[in-house]
């Protein structure tokens, strides 16, 4: 747990616009030296969408898009392969630009819970409704990530990886809050003791390397995220209440890496780099933490994947995350 002490201090979250990915890696290694990541262009269109691209990642499982969205079926069709090409393609150019990198290197996919609620079964249910087909995501999932963590450690053999989890779902799933099909209704609440179990064995497909669970959904679930094993946990900075405030003390002092979403997803003024982490200082402050270990516990980050965002804003926006997490180095207090 403690390497996650050693994080550098910015990076992005996964998604950019546009739909050139040269373009998109050379702003990922370029604006974060020390914590590059792997970009996501939903713009492309399905398959380079999240949940897309993690369905090209399945092993002996494909899905395929319906109206409706995503749905699970019997082979790899078009919209698979489709996603792979894009990840192939995503990959070769991240390769071109962290020739010789040594560091660490982030690289993203949806979770499993997030898959399970937005993948749906053969009869139009989300995978969710059904526990055997989620254990099987799951496993399917796992596998395809350890293949995935092989081919960029391949590619980028300098490279710590760190594998991130977007999670957005999370809290809907525990809640209980997933729409079924009709809309009328919502799916059961998953037992919080599965859903950590299943968290906590995808999170070991990374092999002892740290694993970060992104949400930008309000109420992220810290204490369950901690204890199946994360290194950090990515929000959305805006979305916190006091509520919160135990909970993020504790995975603080219990050595769990905050990655904190400051700089807005898409386009809005930016603030002076120091305004935009005030708010992090204030949290500091009313947790009575040292001001000195701010640095050492927070990663700078926007508060969500900037593929809404235009191309000129989101460079800015990966510009000032560095800055902004210059000035709390500088200042913490």
């Amino acid at each position: 747990m403690n390497d996650t002490l050693h994080f550098p201090s910015a990076t992005g979250i996964g998604s950019l616009p546009g739909t050139d990915a040269r373009e998109a890696a050379k702003a990922a290694t370029g604006s974060f030296e020390d914590f590059p990541h792997l970009p996501e262009l939903p713009a492309r269109g399905p398959g380079a969408d999240m949940i897309g691209r993690t369905v090209g990642l399945l092993v002996e499982l494909y899905a395929r898009v319906e109206p409706s969205g995503w749905r699970i079926g019997d082979r790899p069709g078009r919209d698979t392969r489709r996603a792979r090409s894009w990840l192939g393609e995503d990959l070769d150019a991240l390769e071109e630009f962290t020739q010789g990198y040594e560091g660490f290197l982030k690289v993203q996919a949806v979770g499993p819970w997030t898959l399970a609620a937005a993948l749906e079964l053969k009869n139009g249910e989300a995978a969710l409704s059904d526990p055997g087909a989620c254990r099987d995501l799951a496993a399917s999932l796992a596998e395809g990530l350890r293949l995935h963590l092989e081919e960029v450690r391949r590619r980028v053999p300098g490279a710590r990886l760190v594998l991130q989890l977007d999670e957005p779902s999370l809290t809907a799933v525990l809640r209980g809050q997933v729409k079924t099909a009709s809309g009328y209704r919502t799916h059961r609440a998953v037992d919080r003791q599965i859903v950590e179990g299943t968290l906590r064995d995808v999170v070991g497909v990374h092999d002892g390397g740290p694993v970060v669970v992104h949400s930008c959904a309000p109420d992220v679930p810290f204490a369950l995220l901690r204890r199946a094993g994360v290194a950090g946990i990515s929000f959305d900075f805006s979305l916190l209440t006091e509520r919160d405030d135990e909970a993020i003390g504790e995975a603080v002092e219990g050595g769990t890496r905050l990655f904190a979403g400051v700089v807005p997803g898409a386009d809005a003024p930016l603030s002076d780099p120091a305004g935009s982490v005030m708010g992090v200082r204030t949290l500091w402050r009313r947790l009575g933490l040292p001001p000195g270990l701010l640095p050492e516990a927070v990663t700078v980050t926007p508060a969500c994947g900037l593929a809404g965002a235009s191309p000129g804003y989101a460079r800015s926006a990966y510009a000032h995350c560095v800055r902004a997490a210059r000035s709390l180095a500088d200042n913490p207090e």
